[in-house]
């Protein structure tokens, strides 16, 4: 564990040194906890980022009964003909089910960081009944969305986790279409009965600081989830 964590934070090192002095600025070091990388933005600690070994966990026969995904789409208000953008998509589990909510004539970009949940993205897209998938290799500090290309941009489970998370905004809010939506899906922090360990929830208080730093407003908070908040946000 300590070897990973030593060749996470060299890699950080790197990052952060090519940004610069403003990305420094950003975030401060402190003691890491045991599901933490020891770096803070906003006071909060940037949890270690699911690898894709646990790839099976994100489609567990339980997800729907945990996470209520059938209500999170309704709850999305999709439409044919949007391109929604599924960031940090895994192994394609909610790609999958938005991709015929926007057809005809929409598609979802699934990106991923890692190569292994990309390799997987392909493999979905490559389906038939999934064509209008379209998988993206994204960076730490990047998501690569083509500008002003996407109506909706969805992270879930995911934000707490991105490395540099000021950055990956700044390029998520770039790639939105002007009125363009920002989804935010976290394990409620406010609720101590969420049985997810804590780095990995979040509050909706700490989500809206955060996403407020950025060109986005507060939209509207929907508690309808088991156990998540799901926040969303415009573009200016």
């Amino acid at each position: 564990m300590r070897v990973r964590a030593v060749g996470w934070l060299a890699s950080v090192v790197l990052v952060a040194s090519a940004l610069g002095a403003g990305a420094a600025a950003r975030y401060t070091e402190g003691p890491a906890t045991a599901d933490g990388t020891g770096r803070f933005h906003e006071g909060r600690e940037i949890a270690h980022v699911m690898g894709w070994q646990a790839a099976p966990w994100l489609e567990r026969s339980e997800r729907e009964q945990e996470e209520g995904t059938s209500i999170l789409l309704r709850e999305l208000d999709l439409k044919p003909g949007m391109v929604v953008a599924d960031i940090g998509a895994g192994s394609g589990y909610l790609s999958r089910r938005m991709a015929p909510r926007v057809a005809p004539g929409g598609r979802v970009i699934a990106t991923d960081i890692q190569p292994q949940m990309l390799a997987m993205l392909k493999e979905l897209a490559a389906d038939a009944r999934y064509a209008n998938i379209e998988p993206l290799q994204s960076a730490a500090t990047d998501a690569r969305l083509p500008e002003g290309s996407v109506d909706l941009a969805i992270m879930v489970d995911v934000y707490h986790e991105l490395e540099f998370p000021y950055e990956t905004l700044e390029t998520l809010v770039r790639g939105l279409k002007p009125q363009g939506r920002l989804a935010f899906v976290e394990y409620r922090g406010e609720d101590p009965d969420v049985p997810i360990k804590t780095l990995h929830k979040m509050t909706e208080r700490q989500i809206r600081r955060e996403a407020e730093l950025h060109g986005l407003t507060w939209e509207r908070t929907s508690r309808r989830l088991p156990w998540q908040h799901l926040v969303i946000f415009r573009k200016r």
